[in-house]
């Protein structure tokens, strides 16, 4: 059974449930088709009303207006047959934003929500349960879906209240090719062999610029991530360490921060950082910081996203005169894998949507129907962000000429010297194929496909989301603010990691022990 929410919240979230449900879109009415075909002011399949029209909240995952959104939504509009509004905040301030709205009570149809808060809404009541919409559509019978784990991941006692239409991603170890050659090492394979690869790439001169020790080997935003899985960023030195609450092989929840697993992965940051291998500025960098600092030569290890950004990497080195071979490195043998995000956007059915099984087969089913929406979703719309007429494109200081009938990207709207690469969807992670050749295949890098099957090969499901715990969202917060300044201070040398782990022991136990006692009794 689903726990109650957190009083403050239940208060805010009540009072805006309880109002008054507008219909579908803000009250606009639907009909039925009747038997002899004849239809008032919108269509059905079945006993399923098709809206006329869906309020649709998302954050800027999806073309901003600066970067034709506004084209997007005409053209999804005419592809669906119904009308849509849609509300983008901006996206930092998203969450905030999703936050007023629903204590508001001036709730959308249609929302996307982020894992965490996924879980957190779900688990308020806050969202439809889609189970057997998806358990009976006409998608999910395609034979076209690749990924059906992503959805599986997704249900919550039973019930599911999101739809991820791509898989979560993660992250990948990138060396420079032209450091490592330029310090005589191969690919590292062990952990030894890691560390050996960070000494050179910090004491050597990888860089070719004559002068030893200038540069330092790796960076990351910060020891720890900020969200699940924490250890993305940095996973060679954290392992078989997770610092957050888990399952474990028997099917339990421990705490993971308290387990002696945790000291073992201080004490290897702790290392690498009194070397001088890791970046000193690591706990205030922000991931841009880490980027750039990756595109001026000062660090030659940088592990990020897997896929798209795989490209983005080697182009910004070019960019920069640099040369731009990447390295796509695999797990090292103490590590075995890299992990995989649960599914970093859902799209859920508010509990304020008067017709939800309308909205669910009508707007998010066919964001993967295979071709004409799954290709918005994808890549956005024609003559707005990608084309296949016979044109030269200038974007820049570049120019590429292309045939007819060719599919190529056109020049982003907001930033002219660089093109499109994607809209919403990423088509290297969809979980469902086009119905016939993906029509933009050609437009993916090939150090991108390359980055992202292997990511996909090596990559293993992120441990199950506690986020739908009424007492762990209570303290979670807390054992964070807790955890990172732990992590802070055994790493720059002021705690012992054994210390470190004991401290946290004595300021956390009584949190633990009632986060670990809720969720075991479920």
């Amino acid at each position: 059974m689903r726990k109650a929410f957190r009083r403050g919240t239940a208060l805010l979230l009540g009072a805006a449930l309880c109002a008054s449900l507008a219909a579908c879109g803000g009250g606009s009415n639907t009909t039925t088709t009747t038997a002899s075909g004849e239809q008032g002011g919108s269509e059905s399949t079945g006993e399923v009303t098709k809206p006329e029209k869906l309020k649709v909240m998302f954050d800027g995952t999806v073309f901003t207006t600066a970067n034709g959104r506004d084209q997007f939504e005409a053209a999804l509009e005419e592809a669906l047959g119904m009308e849509l509004e849609f509300v983008q905040p901006d996206h930092s301030a998203y969450y905030d934003n999703v936050s007023m709205t629903f204590a508001g009570g001036d709730i959308p149809d249609i929302i996307l929500l982020g894992s965490s808060y996924y879980w957190s809404y779900a688990s308020q009541g806050a969202l439809w349960d889609m189970s057997s919409a998806w358990e009976n559509s006409e998608l999910k019978a395609s034979g076209r879906i690749i990924n059906e784990d992503i959805i599986n991941g997704l249900y919550l006692d039973g019930a599911l209240y999101g739809f991820a239409p791509s898989r979560g991603n993660g992250c990948v170890t990138y060396l420079k090719k032209k450091w490592l050659d330029n310090v005589g090492l191969e690919v590292p394979t062990t952990y030894d062999e890691y560390m050996n690869v960070l000494k050179a790439f910090t004491e050597g001169d990888p860089d070719g610029n004559g002068v030893n020790g200038d540069t330092y080997a790796i960076t990351a935003s910060g020891l720890i991530g900020a969200e699940a899985p924490y250890t993305n960023f940095l996973p060679e030195f954290y392992q078989d360490a997770y610092p957050d609450f888990y399952k474990n092989d028997e099917g339990v929840w421990v705490d993971g921060f308290s387990e002696d697993a945790m000291i073992g992965a201080m004490t290897r940051l702790k290392d690498a950082y009194s070397k001088g291998y890791i970046d000193k500025e690591i706990i205030t960098n922000k991931t841009s910081d880490c980027r750039n600092k990756f595109y001026d030569d000062k660090c030659g290890v940088f592990t990020y996203w897997a896929g798209t950004w795989a490209n983005n990497l080697k182009t910004n080195l070019e960019a920069k005169g640099l040369d731009g071979e990447l390295v796509i490195v695999p797990p090292i043998e103490e590590l075995g894998h890299y992990v995989e995000r649960t599914a970093a956007n859902v799209w859920c059915i508010t509990a304020n949507c008067s017709n939800p099984e309308g909205a669910f087969k009508y707007f998010i089913e066919p964001m993967l129907d295979g071709g004409e929406v799954q290709t918005l979703w994808s890549y956005g719309v024609k003559g707005v962000h990608w084309d296949d007429k016979a044109e030269t494109v200038t974007y820049g200081d570049n120019s590429e000429t292309y045939e007819e009938g060719q599919f190529h990207m056109l020049p982003n709207l907001e930033t002219p010297t660089t093109l499109n690469t994607k809209n919403h969807i990423d088509p290297m992670l969809a979980i469902a194929t086009f119905d016939g050749e993906d029509p933009g295949a050609s437009t993916v890098a090939e150090i991108a496909k390359e980055s992202q099957e292997k990511f996909n090969e090596w990559a293993v499901q992120a441990h199950t989301s506690p986020n739908y715990d009424e007492v762990y969202n209570t303290y979670i917060a807390t054992l964070n603010d807790i955890r990172k300044p732990i992590i802070t201070e055994v790493v720059t040398g002021s705690m012992t990691p054994e210390d470190g782990v004991a401290q946290y022991k004595e300021q956390a136990a009584s949190m633990v022990e009632e986060i670990l006692e809720s969720l075991n009794a479920q």
